[in-house]
């Protein structure tokens, strides 16, 4: 037994004729109003208007639509007894929305197909918005008619699910409008609920609302269509207008994980509460005003946009672009206002699905309140169109519990003496308006009732009466069932008794093809998720339109990038971003203490690229590649090496070329005056070998030059090493000769001179030569240097160069040359002050200084240098060692030979 069964249980027999008790839902922190009238009979509870359109059939549904949006004043006072006052307000698209319901279930009852033989009736009540009330009218609908209301049948209004619905009672209510009505309908009464506007995701937990359905989908879904959306176009940067509930924090929320990692980021989240919409609104406008945010997304309801909208109007924000939610973006009320014109052109938006409904604008225009005597709704709706009372009303009444037929002022007396009796604030009596003449027509009204061109939540309506209809049908068609159905029951389900436990089952597994040919069928409680992608478009009359761009099936976006009029008027999509994407060639790098839309662009190092936009890291390029210019490729290193065409190696080239055409002229000289004593001293032969050895190292440095191959990089090494090998021989021997000379002056050193004679001094420069010779080609047989792309030089070019295969060899090679220089050079100390005139000694004292300095120099230099300068700086040790012995040797010779003949002669060279 429910808690609504067992309160009336409670009630005494003694009870007043009117009955007020207040209930308090826990959970939902609702009052609800109960009335009871018990003098003569129980029956519906009243609604908050009287109002209703009903439709007896086999099976009655039941309709719960805001027809009115404006509730009386007590609504929330419950301290108070008095009559129920009539809503006021109607509202045109709900009316629609009313008759698709009428029209869909006249099409089912035309149908041979569906629900064969059972008649489908309707019992559609009014909520006028207001939750408290929606349930009333639930209650109203689910209770049915009683003969009385004593505690000992007391009406049971959870309809628990083992038991059937009694007669006069409602199975399933099409209804209601809002999520909090959905979750009320779903809680607290038995009685299934297929909403057609209910969108909270709260409403998909089948634990909690086990009972509810739904044909619109949940609001996560368009706000991931709208996230997508933002992806989509490259907006990084997104100011949030929401409401301040539960539908627009949900908003925020799945928007951010829709974003998460893809470089959306929020500049702001302003929220707008109803009650303080003005202040509100003008907050969140001065913050998109000084936000560089130029696309905003807003969540909430159109009423809260109209205001904010004005807002923006009054500080002349009129460059953003707005992304809508399905509230608002197809409310003619904004779409038509003056200041939207102004403010949010090109707005782009997700709205409920649409759809045609053939035959359905037929039977609006049709409609006159002459064939529909009982449609209370739609006569009010005429005497607003119209200004003129369609004639008599079924009105019903209080003291019958009956329906008769009233003229207009009868109608207006009767509810003012309602409001009167029950000490209430009556309206002033107006005069009742004319009758009408009964020509009148909706063939060529235009207003949002007979607008049929976008059918949105009206097509969901329909699409909630046609779920119920087929899962009736299955119900009633006996489909097969469990055992243990079978073995309680050896009959189909009786339209009067339908179990509302079966029917969720049959409501469950619906799968059928609407007369529109798409596939209808409830995952849970919702539906496939299906959305229109719309567009505000400006008319050459300066209004704007409505225009579908595209469409949002389940994750996928459809969508017509063509169509669209943005807020510039242009086909050119807005950029909303923190920070200008980073080119290729650079990569983010984060602003401290600012949202990762806000970075800084760094150019990529020297062999590293970025190909993309946007992008986070820079990538290394492999060994044998290097970073173009504009650091987005990697390209094929260059090869490098010391070539004659470059200026270093120019340079060199024409110091060797210089150096063996200097020493060239020396050996002409020594040439022409060989029988001068100058030359003729200390074994002219060891000069011109000398002079030939020296030529040969300065034309060797060339074979450095150019680029290296297997065959010049075995030779280049040997004939450094033999050239330099032959001129220290010829140095150390002719300091030899100097020193066998003085010594053999002495008393009984004769024989010394004879002994290194002019065979042995060849001889002996044979032989070190010889030695020099051996290591060369033990070297070069076993390890020779190879060419060889140096990759361990970061830069664009990769170094071709002879890479050393055998270092011992290459260090026996320059050792030997560094014996014999440093042999040479103490030979040449030692004789030094000997007493001639001419000493050669000295001469080659300061040359092996020179050298050895070189080649000492050498070695650090050679191993710290990079690439090809490697080879530059052998060359320059190789020409400036060259240089320095052709000049210390053999520039003081040429002088005397050249430029003093008259001291070459013997007597000079021999005085002391």
């Amino acid at each position: 037994m429910s808690w609504f069964s067992w309160l009336f249980t409670l009630w005494p027999s003694s009870a007043p004729s009117l009955l007020l008790v207040g209930l308090v839902g826990r959970q939902l922190g609702l009052s609800v109003v109960v009335e009871c009238v018990q003098t003569v009979s129980c029956s519906r509870w009243g609604t908050p208007s009287n109002q209703g359109l009903f439709q007896d059939g086999d099976v009655v549904i039941g309709g719960l639509f805001t027809i009115h949006y404006q509730p009386p004043a007590i609504d929330n006072d419950f301290t108070q007894l008095p009559h129920y006052k009539p809503c006021i307000g109607l509202e045109q698209v709900p009316l629609q929305y009313i008759h698709a319901m009428v029209f869909a279930v006249e099409e089912i009852n035309r149908s041979t197909m569906l629900l064969p033989g059972v008649k489908l009736g309707y019992h559609i009540l009014d909520s006028c918005g207001r939750p408290p009330w929606a349930l009333q009218a639930a209650l109203s609908l689910v209770g049915g008619d009683s003969p009385s209301c004593n505690s000992a049948d007391p009406p049971d209004y959870s309809a628990e699910y083992g038991e059937g619905i009694g007669e006069g009672r409602v199975p399933l209510i099409i209804g209601g409008a809002s999520s909090v009505t959905g979750q009320i309908l779903s809680r607290i009464l038995g009685p299934l609920s297929i909403s057609y506007l209910s969108s909270c995701p709260c409403l998909s937990d089948r634990r909690q609302f086990p009972n509810f359905f739904r044909t619109i989908p949940s609001d996560i879904y368009q706000a991931r269509a709208i996230a997508q959306l933002a992806i989509h176009f490259n907006w990084t940067w997104i100011g949030a207008v929401v409401a301040n509930n539960n539908y627009g924090h949900m908003a925020v929320k799945v928007f951010q994980e829709e974003t998460q990692g893809k470089g959306v980021c929020l500049a702001f989240i302003e929220t707008l509460q109803r009650e303080n919409i003005v202040s509100d609104a003008r907050r969140a406008a001065l913050t998109i005003q000084a936000s560089t945010a130029k696309v905003i997304l807003i969540f909430t309801w159109y009423t809260d946009v109209r205001e904010l909208f004005l807002q923006l109007a009054k500080i002349n924000v009129t460059d953003r672009q707005f992304l809508a939610s399905e509230a608002w973006s197809t409310s003619g009320d904004v779409i038509h206002n003056v200041v939207s014109s102004k403010v949010a052109k090109g707005v782009l938006g997700v709205a409920i699905r649409s759809s045609a409904i053939p035959g359905f604008e037929t039977h609006i225009r049709s409609l006159h309140p002459s064939h529909h005597p009982d449609d209370e709704f739609l006569r009010e709706f005429w005497e607003a169109e119209f200004g003129c009372s369609p004639g008599a009303t079924p009105f019903f009444s209080h003291s019958s519990q009956s329906f008769k037929f009233v003229t207009p002022s009868q109608r207006s007396s009767h509810l003012l003496n309602i409001s009167t009796s029950s000490g209430g604030k009556g309206s002033p009596h107006k005069a009742s308006p004319t009758l009408c003449s009964g020509t009148e027509s909706l063939e060529g009204v235009q207003n949002h009732f007979t607008d049929t061109s976008q059918l949105r939540v009206t097509y969901n309506v329909y699409l909630a009466v046609y779920a119920a209809a087929h899962a009736l049908h299955s119900l009633l068609s006996c489909p097969d069932r469990d055992s243990s159905s079978r073995n309680n029951s050896s009959t189909c389900s009786s339209p009067k008794h339908i179990k509302p436990k079966e029917l969720l089952q049959h409501l469950n597994h619906i799968n059928f093809t609407t007369p529109q040919g798409e596939m209808f069928y409830f995952q849970g409680a919702d539906i496939p998720a299906k959305y229109d992608l719309v567009n505000w478009q400006s008319t050459p009359k300066g209004s704007q339109k409505l225009v579908l761009i595209g469409r949002v099936d389940g994750f996928d976006l459809h969508l017509s990038e063509s169509a669209i009029q943005w807020s510039t008027g242009s086909s050119q999509v807005p950029i909303s971003v923190c920070s200008e994407s980073c080119p290729p060639g650079t990569r983010k790098a984060n602003r401290k203490g600012e949202p990762l839309c806000c970075f800084d662009c760094i150019p990529c190092a020297e062999g590293e690229i970025s190909k993309t936009k946007g992008s986070l890291h820079c990538e290394r390029c492999p060994l044998e590649f290097w970073s173009n210019a504009e650091q987005t490729a990697c390209i094929p290193r260059q090869l490098d090496f010391l070539s004659f065409n470059e200026t270093l190696g120019i340079t060199l080239t024409t110091a060797a070329v210089s150096g063996a055409a200097i020493t060239t002229a020396v050996f002409v000289v020594f040439l022409c005056h060989r029988q001068t004593p100058l030359v003729r001293a200390n074994n002219s032969e060891l000069s011109f070998l000398l002079l030939l050895s020296l030529k040969l190292c300065f034309l060797c440095s060339l074979v450095f030059i150019g680029r290296p191959s297997v065959w010049s990089c075995r030779f280049q090494q040997a004939a450094f090493g033999i050239s330099f090998v032959l001129c220290v021989s010829c140095l150390q021997v002719k300091t030899i000769v100097v020193l066998a000379a003085f010594r053999s002056a002495r008393p009984g050193a004769e024989a010394l001179i004879r002994w290194f004679g002019p065979g042995q001094q060849r001889g002996s420069v044979c032989l070190l030569t010889c030695i020099q010779i051996i290591i060369c080609a033990i070297w070069l047989s076993l390890s020779p240097p190879v060419p060889q792309r140096d990759l361990g030089f970061q830069g664009s070019k990769v170094t071709l160069g002879c890479a050393m295969a055998s270092v011992v060899g290459f260090s026996l090679v320059l050792g030997y040359i560094g014996l014999l220089a440093c042999t040479s050079l103490l030979l040449a100390f030692l004789a030094r002050k000997l007493p001639d005139n001419f000493n050669e000694a000295k001469l080659i004292t300061f040359s092996m200084l020179i050298f050895c300095a070189v080649w000492v120099a050498f070695v650090p230099a050679y191993i710290s240098s990079p690439g090809k300068y490697t080879v530059a700086v052998e060359i320059f040790a190789i020409l400036a060692s060259s240089y320095g012995l052709l000049v210390c040797i053999f520039a003081p010779k040429c002088f005397i030979i050249l430029l003093r003949p008259e001291k070459n002669t013997k007597k000079h060279l021999m005085a002391r």
